[in-house]
């Protein structure tokens, strides 16, 4: 029986201690909201970044929310660290099938926009126009 003003974890077990609070929580962050920033629109994603402090604490929103959301793309993430990795160079190819290739730029890579650098055949460097995270289809490691 659940008691009024009782907290339970969803298999109706009495969250008592402050340990059990935490593994709650912490079971929450890994079960809904992380994968729900990996499928939210950015529309969503930048809503949720308005009350991401009520959401998740004292999160940092690039540490979290939109690492997260990239976390879609496996090509451009890195389990250890926040934001996109601009290590490897990668092909994007976009919802309405463009295909964009170059390395991923964390700089200017925000809120849920990523940009592209690469050298063209003259040696220039290329910046491209960001595309917003629900424009792309999929991100792959590029063969160079």
């Amino acid at each position: 029986m659940n008691l009024p003003g009782t907290l339970h974890s969803d298999n109706s077990t009495p969250i008592v201690t402050f340990e059990q609070l935490a593994a709650a929580r912490r079971d929450w962050i890994d079960q809904v909201l992380r994968p729900w920033c990996q499928r939210a629109s950015l529309k969503d994603l930048r809503l949720a970044e308005l009350e991401w402090f009520d959401i998740a604490g004292r999160a940092d929103t690039h540490a979290t929310l939109w690492t997260w959301a990239w976390e879609r793309f496996p090509a451009i993430v890195h389990p250890d660290l926040p934001g996109v990795h601009e290590t490897h160079p990668v092909d994007v190819i976009l919802k309405d099938g463009v295909r964009i290739s170059g390395y991923p730029d964390a700089r200017r890579s925000l809120r849920g926009m990523l940009v592209l650098v690469e050298t063209n055949h003259d040696g220039v460097m290329v910046t491209h126009d960001a595309v917003a995270v629900d424009q792309i289809s999929d991100v792959r490691r590029a063969e160079r």
